[in-house]
């Protein structure tokens, strides 16, 4: 079945043009830039009322495919948003006939109803030729990424005609891990935000959205389990939480375009929040031998914690299908810890010494076996290496610290980890100018180690804290900067080191996106 534009509207063919030389001006470019794109001056035209995407016939995935379904619908009003706004009956030029043009998708598997994961095959390939083009991947979610360099193709003269060039494509990525991290704690993010933030994302062919969802300030994650946690550590029990419909929102909205949402619960520390709906989880704070009546991080010396931790991540297995869950570990303070009799018992009991880091350890160890347990795979920052932890292998080690992060990046890849890169790319951080070029220039193989070791780098994300980012900010601030990571992660870094030649690219490419916004085609299926 074919998925076409309606016909009962006026027909808007392609203004004919006496000017031949117009056919030869410059082709349009993809971002993030494909492994392989040969494209020629040659163009044709496309008309939205003879305009389809249609399911090839050896195609595992046919007219039922909850994914590529709601993507035909979607990608046609992204490559015709004025057709969709009906500005077709605006003044007409002298027109020619028009010619159909049909973009059929083949799939090898199905897949239509699961969720992509770290495995997923992205790869696809796209032929578009005279009247029509092919799009060929293994998974929907490669085919998902075809349609979307697709529609990068298209492009307007200034009558208002659609046009694209005659294109081949061999594409893949060149990371299996493309992250980007909201923190919706420090400044709560309404539902609208995130998922104008997953369409940018797919544009970008971002894949994973990594959702920092609770810290210090609030937590605005509606627990099946434990209610209290946002009724009383939300900044608004009502308004300024995710219900678990919401939560259910931004799965289904992220699947609908190949993106993975990894959810994260950071603990010990960053967990001021969680006391106000949790008595007794956090440790009490001394002062001259008495309580203070202030709390420092999770009280790691208690078995209440550990039962409430497990219950806590039983409930994050069951909302989020995603394989792995972030569980923090970063910038534990000591001082509370120090300061209490009853945790200075515990490490004497346990032959730690005065060595709080070991306290740390003990405690990310048992969540991390707990994680396990419940066969997902833990993330962690990098301050769990670096208090030399005993880390299950398959936990995946994320570097923030920026300074010397290729050191960090030979240390933790030698002792077999996988790891994942964020430092240079704390994009919260704003300075004037281009500063986009500072993310494009990061090369993430780029440190001493063996190509073994250089493989073990599944990939990087970039990460927007909230301490001044809200709702009113956050577009801006994101795009088109995130942009230039996203290529990086992507594509062939032999073709991508020169940030004067992406530059153009990137230009169009931020034009796009604000006629994508301009258009409202956010926020549909």
């Amino acid at each position: 079945m074919a998925h076409t534009g309606t016909h009962s509207q006026p027909v808007r063919s392609c203004l004919l043009l006496v000017v031949v030389s117009v056919c030869v001006q410059q082709v349009h470019g993809v971002w993030p830039l494909p492994q392989q794109l040969h494209q020629s001056a040659d163009r044709g035209c496309l008309s939205p009322q003879r305009f389809s995407f249609t399911y090839g016939r050896d195609s595992a995935a046919q007219t039922g495919c909850s994914v590529l379904d709601a993507a035909f619908k979607r990608y046609f009003s992204i490559i015709f948003p004025d057709f969709t706004k009906g500005s077709e009956n605006r003044l007409q030029y002298v027109w020619s006939e028009p010619q159909p043009f049909v973009v059929s998708v083949s799939v090898k598997t199905g897949g239509c109803d699961g969720y992509p994961d770290e495995d997923s095959d992205e790869s696809y390939n796209l032929s578009v030729s005279e009247g029509q083009a092919v799009l060929r991947s293994v998974t929907v979610w490669g085919a998902l990424r075809g349609l979307e360099s697709f529609s990068q193709l298209v492009y307007q003269d200034d009558y208002g005609s659609y046009f694209i060039n005659k294109t081949e494509i061999v594409d893949f990525p060149r990371f299996a891990f493309r992250g980007l991290l909201l923190d919706t704690s420090r400044h709560y993010l309404p539902l609208h935000a995130i998922l104008k933030t997953l369409d940018a994302m797919a544009y970008s062919k971002f894949n994973v959205f990594h959702w920092h969802i609770v810290d210090d300030p609030s937590f605005p994650y509606q627990s099946r389990t434990f209610p209290d946690l946002s009724n009383k550590g939300a900044f608004h029990p009502f308004t300024h939480i995710y219900t678990q419909s919401d939560v259910m929102r931004v799965i289904e909205h992220a699947r609908m375009r190949g993106i993975r949402v990894v959810p994260e619960f950071d603990s010990p520390g960053h967990t001021q929040s969680w006391g106000k709906g949790q008595p007794g989880l956090l440790t009490p704070c001394y002062k001259g031998g008495v309580p203070s009546g202030s709390f420092g991080p999770v009280d790691p010396t208690i078995d209440t914690t550990y039962k409430f931790m497990e219950s806590l991540l039983k409930e994050v297995k069951f909302v989020f299908p995603d394989s792995y869950v972030h569980l923090g570990g970063d910038e534990v303070s000591f001082a509370c810890w120090q300061s209490n009799p009853n945790v200075r018992k515990f490490m004497e009991k346990m032959g730690f010494g005065k060595d709080f880091t070991k306290l740390e350890s003990f405690y990310m160890e048992s969540i991390m076996n707990m994680t396990a347990a419940l066969n997902r795979t833990s993330i962690v920052w990098q301050d769990v290496f670096d208090y030399h932890e005993r880390i299950p292998q398959d936990t995946v080690l994320e570097i923030w610290k920026g300074e010397k992060y290729q050191a960090e990046l030979s240390r933790m890849t030698q002792a077999g980890h996988r790891v994942l890169l964020s430092a240079p790319w704390y994009i919260n951080h704003i300075s004037y100018g281009q500063d986009w070029r500072n993310s494009y220039a990061v090369q993430p193989q780029n440190f001493s180690g063996t190509e073994e070791q250089k493989k073990l780098v599944i990939g990087g994300e970039v990460a927007m804290w909230g301490e001044y980012v809200d709702a009113t900010n956050l577009t801006p601030r994101l795009w088109p900067r995130a942009c230039a990571a996203a290529e990086r992660l992507w594509s062939n870094e032999e073709k991508t080191l020169n940030a004067d030649l992406a530059f153009p690219r990137l230009e169009e490419f931020r034009c796009e996106l604000l006629r994508y916004w301009k258009y409202n085609v956010v926020l549909k299926s």
